[in-house]
């Protein structure tokens, strides 16, 4: 027992005497601590399944947006921010605040920051500086997260001393909770939750606006898994559908890595990607901790090269005699390289802690935002009709402005003027009052002309939002519409490659690396036997135990769409062509293997180009190429309609070769190697037309040439697709409308797949015929192929998506896609 002393009320405060109360010291600590718990939960850690954001995040927001620091302004110091917040709504440290702040605005943990910082806010291994030293201002992001919060959006609770007014929640233009992640430990519970895509999320919430029994596995299409701010690879998937299905989960995440010659004679392990959250000190210190205790062997150094320039670049130094794929196997086993990130998606729904999955998150968030767009319009459509009460009164007045200002002159004070012009002309208080306020300058008859206008313009208005009120199906397209533009304005590519498996390569045992095999004769374990080098459209590179055609059966399976395979051998090199017209050469043994398989192949264990190419921001690769000189060579189509062939007298000395001279503005669209020269070229425009002309009528050239005119563009179109087919196979032709600038596979848009034939063939350098109608609201092909039949379609993630049947109408509109295609190559026969 412990004992309270209190002191009851008195006027006479000596002379009254103290009460002791005896209170039991386990239920008044169970008290204490249950507040405390409550607090911390509801108050600082768990994030609003709502808007994503934890209180004092919102109100840094909230305290940002009433200082008037948006993007356009200039930057100030985090103090004032800090301080403002401290002050007004957060009634805890500044050290807290400041913390969540950096958080915000560091673009290697947050997907989308929402802060755009300005100093030292630190890095994955060091801290930020200190807030009188950083400045600050919202970001782009944080402008769609506070945008109409002045419309009665939300609800407005009071600060923590009662003198102010903060917002429950903000009104949040997108999924923030999915697209940023979120982390926080309360008293009994956590959160982890990883950062996602904003347009596979935005995607999958309108899918579930337009479908709302939708299950995990349509939704899953959209959002295949996270996408980490700095890249990397996720292997292993199944802990992630665990997660999106019960709320918790993990996966591996590991270090994008490429072994390469850092001297002639010394091979070494480049590392340009770090698992989340993961720093290159981190790596540094635990791989040399491992070196000096003998557990890990084979390394003679390791160097930082990070830089702004070159980004992540840690090289490994591999000693003489290892095998560096052994090697960089012991590194993922034993280094952060490869880390463990566990899915815990707690969130806050109607004031309760709930563990959600994908689909229960998503769905909270378009229940709350159809409920701020519909508040938004019940704002604006009473905002309307004050205005239109107004302007009527006016139009009024005008109409009778000598008897008004006769009225007026002959009123003894403003109260007789006022019901007087309420009872003549049969207007409301709030209209007399606002004649009464007119300036005379307004009496005139171009007054009146936009007066009327303004009537005219407001009837429409209001006619408008009270049919969005009336209609919930028109309610949720404004909803799906305005995350489309959000998407549209502010997506961004995925950056993190998912795997199935490890798809590991070498040897990766210890008693390997103690045997101090020889690095030289890492090349001569592996035969030089026939195989082929394959190109995903994820971007994925592997190679095949074999040099057979591929399987023609089998299930589809993801990154299943190949853009390119080339014969070779294991130990020779290939070539990727580039959209800047040249070739990058490729050392077949680095390549991962795939295991053997009579199915089509499963692009999942393969390597993301990146680990191997270090392409300039806009450059993409096309296909790949034999770089023997075999066959008919290269066949090239530019975006501003030129084709060339390539003598294929490629350099045996040179890492990267030019095999176009393109003009100002031009990029290669298409790139494939011909077999005989036989084949029949193909290009689609971006206004739907086609051409298609034999490769003979085009004469090769060396690779400095420039091409040839190949199709005829109409104003303001280019070419979004060039191929090469087999005239004596069946072909077949893919279109994908949709808004015109849209990217591919952004968009689901309108699909249709026809037999190549029912184009007839046009000479070089005309214009094609049409191959696609577009419908409403289409305004350009967002991508076009040709090629041997069935086709076979995928989206961004490498996910198949079903493609409808061929028809033979070549002047046809397209079929609703079931998703965003953003890739078409040939698929197996079923």
């Amino acid at each position: 027992m412990a004992r309270r002393r209190t002191r009851p009320q008195s006027e006479d405060l000596f002379d009254v005497e103290e009460k002791i109360v005896e209170v039991d010291v386990q239920e008044e600590m169970e008290g204490a601590f249950l507040e405390y718990a409550y607090s911390v939960i509801y108050s600082r850690a768990l994030p609003d399944a709502r808007d994503g954001l934890k209180p004092v995040q919102r109100r840094i927001l909230y305290a940002m947006t009433e200082l008037g620091l948006r993007p356009d302004r200039g930057h100030v110091k985090c103090s004032r921010v800090v301080g403002e917040v401290m002050g007004k709504y957060h009634p805890h440290g500044d050290t807290a605040i400041y913390d969540a702040m950096v958080r915000m605005a560091q673009p290697f943990t947050m997907r989308l920051p929402l802060v755009d910082g300005h100093g030292n806010f630190g890095s994955l291994d060091d801290g930020p500086a200190a807030s009188r030293y950083t400045e600050a201002r919202m970001a782009s992001a944080a402008l769609l997260m506070t945008a109409s919060l002045d419309e009665s959006t939300v609800d407005f609770v009071p600060n923590y001393d009662d003198q102010l007014l903060q917002p429950e929640v903000l009104p949040a233009a997108y999924p923030n909770l999915l697209v940023n992640g979120a982390t926080g430990i309360a008293v009994g519970m956590a959160t982890n939750m990883p950062p996602h895509n904003l347009v596979e999320v935005v995607g999958a919430a309108r899918h579930l606006i337009a479908h709302p029994e939708a299950d995990l596995d349509a939704l899953m299409r959209f959002v295949p898994g996270p996408d980490l701010p700095l890249g990397g690879r996720i292997v292993g998937l199944d802990g992630i559908r665990e997660a999106y299905e019960s709320g918790r989960g993990s996966f591996r995440t590991r270090a994008s890595a490429r072994i390469e010659n850092v001297t002639a004679r010394k091979k070494g392990i480049v590392v340009t990607e770090l698992p989340y959250l993961v720093g290159p000190e981190k790596v540094i210190e635990k791989v040399k901790q491992l070196v000096q205790s003998k557990k890990l062997q084979g390394i003679s150094d390791i160097i930082d090269l990070t830089d702004r320039t070159k980004g992540m670049q840690l090289v490994i130094e591999i000693k003489t005699g290892f095998n560096p794929e052994a090697v960089l196997e012991e590194l993922y086993r034993l280094t952060p390289m490869e880390e463990s990130f566990g899915i815990n998606n707690v969130a806050l729904v109607e004031g309760q802690p709930r563990t959600l999955g994908l689909r229960e998150l998503l769905q909270v968030y378009v229940d709350f935002r159809t409920d701020v767009v519909r508040r938004r319009t019940e704002h604006r459509l009473g905002r309307k009709q004050d205005r239109l009460h107004l302007v009527e009164g006016l139009l009024v007045a005008i109409l009778d402005i000598d008897e008004v200002i006769q009225l007026i002159r002959a009123a003894e004070d403003v109260a007789t003027a006022r019901t007087r012009l309420m009872q003549v002309f049969d207007l409301s208080e709030i209209q007399a009052n606002h004649i009464l306020d007119l300036q005379l300058r307004r009496l005139t008859k171009f007054s009146r002309l936009e007066l009327e206008t303004e009537r005219d313009e407001l009837q429409r208005e209001i006619e408008r939002l009270q049919a969005i009120l009336a209609d919930r199906q028109l309610l949720l397209t404004v909803v799906s519409d305005e995350l489309a533009e959000v998407a549209r304005e502010h997506g961004t590519q995925r950056r993190t490659v998912l795997l199935e498996s490890s798809g590991a390569q070498g040897m990766s045992s210890a008693a390997t690396l103690a045997a101090g095999r020889s690095a030289a004769g890492a090349d001569l374990e592996v035969a030089d036997d026939p195989c082929r080098v394959l190109l995903s459209s994820t971007g994925l590179l592997a190679r095949t135990t074999s040099g057979e055609e591929l399987g023609t059966g089998g299930r589809r399976k993801k990154h299943d769409v190949l853009l390119s395979s080339v014969l070779t051998t294991a130990r020779g090199h290939v070539g990727v062509v580039t959209s800047a017209g040249r070739v990058h050469r490729l050392s077949v043994v680095e390549l991962p293997t795939l295991p053997p398989t009579a199915d089509s192949p499963d692009l999942s264990g393969g390597a993301p180009l990146s680990a191997y190419l270090d392409l300039p921001p806009g450059e993409k690769a096309l296909t790949l190429c034999t770089l023997t000189g075999d066959g008919a060579g290269l066949a090239l189509g530019t975006a501003q309609g030129v084709v060339k062939r390539v003598n294929p007298d490629y350099p045996s000395n040179r890492e990267v070769f030019e095999v176009v001279g393109l003009k100002d503005g031009d990029t290669v669209v298409g790139a494939v190697e011909l077999g005989t020269g036989e084949e029949s070229l193909v290009l689609i425009s971006s206004d739907a037309q086609l051409l298609h002309f034999p490769a003979a009528v085009v004469r090769p050239q060396g690779r400095s040439g420039g091409g040839v005119a190949g199709m005829k563009l109409s104003p303001g179109a280019s070419v979004v697709s060039f191929t090469a087919v087999d005239p004596a196979v069946e072909n077949a032709v893919v279109t994908v409308a949709g808004p015109a600038g849209a990217l591919p596979g952004s968009e689901p848009g309108s699909v249709k797949v026809t037999d190549l034939w029912a184009y007839p063939a046009k000479g070089r350098a005309t214009g094609g015929v049409r191959c696609h109608r577009f419908l409403r609201g289409e305004g350009a092909l967002m991508l076009g192929w040709a090629g041997a039949a069935p086709p076979r379609a995928a989206a961004s993630s490498g996910v198949p998506v079903e493609l409808p049947e061929t028809g033979d109408k070549r002047d046809g509109s397209g079929v609703p896609a079931a998703a965003p295609v953003a890739a078409v190559g040939p698929g197996a026969s079923e």
